[in-house]
Order: C-alpha cells, then structure tokens, then sequence
C-alpha cells in the first residue's frame, strides 16, 4: 500500500490478492503482526507476518517455514486506533532457564504466570526455556527493550527479586549458546554480533535461587522450591511495574 511502511510489531489485517494461492485466500480477513519486512534477489519486497493468537509464534528460527506468512505490502490493510498501527515502544519479556533443574525453572514459570494477564500493546512474553539461539534472533526481531526472567544467585535470601541492567559494553567475543543450556551472558553475545554490534536495551528480573544445580547431577529436579514458587506470583506485579515503567520513559522521550 503506498504511503504506508511496516515495520516489526505493526498490527495488520490480511488481505491476499486474487492472484495468491488457496493457503494465503484462506486467511483473509485474519489479524496478524508483521514479523519481517525482506526483499527477494529480484528486488520484490515481502512483508513476513506471524497470525495473532498462534500459539507457535515463539518457537524461535526452526519454526520459521510453519509459523510465518509472506505477503505483498498492497496485501496488508494497516489496522488503525488504539488496538492497531505500530506501537511506539516494544518490549520482549523472555522467561529464560531449565525446568529439570529445580529453582532454574523459575524464568519459564514466571513467563507462564505473566502470559496470562492482560498486556499493553506491543508487548510480549515468551518462555524461551534453553533455546538460545531461538532467543538471541528473536531479540533483534526490532525489540527496543528485552526483559529476561531467570534465576541470578546474588546472595540474597532465596525467593529475593532483583531488578538488573546489565552493562551490555562488557560482553565477550560472540559465541553460540550450548544446545542443552541457557547461558543468558552468551545469548547475548551471540545477538550482539547478529545484529552487528546493536542491541536493544536489556534488563534482568532476578530471582534469587534456593536450590542451585550445573547440570552435572544424575537425576533432574521438577519443580521450584517454595520461596522460589512464592516468587513467581511476586513476580507478576513486579514485572508489570518494570514495563509500566519503560513505556511511560519511552512516552516521554
């Protein structure tokens, strides 16, 4: 459509063209959010959305081909008003961690809690559990502000929440993530280099851990201590006053 320019998180209603096959006819009239705006070798652009309500949205790169549609630009109706067009500040909330070992579990299950509350447009929440690279692309999916949930032992009583802006400058080399593992430090790396040297702003809500394990144990451990399981509800308001927070910054820059 001319005059109109897309970018990732602006909301759209699909409108494929006669000339479009019987997958894309059949989500006409569909919401969907623009994940991506590319241009094929021959200089056509696609706009790349993802439909609302999928449930497989946030399974990262490999999901891909199954979760995203491409649509000619004069194939999106933008959607106008408070519920439509391009929010003015996005904000990836990621639950981080490995539910198999104990209180590690604790960023997927604040995840959980928080999806199910009502949230201001243009933000999201994902449980990313181990899947770092997922992650690590996902953040540069034109995201101006990334809040990870994970357990960080600062030494505090277990079940403590911490609020933490880490100081992106002092990363190492990017490297990849472990497959089996949830390195937020690498993650971050990874992205870094992904999106040549930009990232958008970072935060971490912390919980303080009561049962620690490195993944070297024989058996797994399902389920959070009770200052950590306690800690999740914590977490809700918590993190909705961090959001609430960044959007009025965002609002008054």
């Amino acid at each position: 459509m001319k005059g109109v320019s897309y970018r990732p998180g602006t909301r759209v209603r699909l409108r494929p063209s006669r000339r479009a096959d019987i997958m894309d006819l059949a989500l006409d009239g569909r919401i969907a959010e623009v994940a991506a705006v590319e241009e094929d070798f021959e200089g056509q652009v696609h706009v790349a959305v993802v439909l609302e309500g999928d449930p497989g949205r946030d399974l990262g790169a490999a999901s891909q081909i199954g979760h995203r549609f491409f649509f000619a630009p004069d194939e999106l109706e933008p959607l106008t008003g408070p519920a439509g067009g391009s929010p003015g500040h996005r904000v990836l909330v990621a639950g981080v961690g490995n539910i198999f070992m104990a209180d590690d579990g604790f960023g997927p299950e604040a995840a959980a809690a928080l999806a199910r509350r009502p949230l201001p447009e243009g933000v999201h929440v994902a449980d990313f559990g181990i899947r770092g690279m997922d992650l690590a692309y996902r953040m540069l999916d034109g995201y101006d502000t990334v809040v990870l949930l994970d357990a960080t032992p600062h030494g505090q009583p277990p079940g403590t929440l911490s609020l933490i802006e880490p100081d992106l400058a002092q990363l190492p080399a990017g490297g990849a993530p472990e497959a089996h593992a949830m390195d937020p430090v690498k993650v971050l790396a990874l992205a870094r280099s992904l999106g040549d040297g930009q990232l958008p702003r970072v935060l971490v809500v912390g919980c303080e851990p009561q049962i620690r394990m490195n993944g070297d144990e024989i058996d797994v451990v399902v389920g959070l201590s009770g200052p950590v399981r306690d800690a999740v509800e914590r977490s809700v308001p918590f993190v909705e006053s961090v959001v609430a927070d960044i959007l009025a910054d965002a609002e008054r820059r």
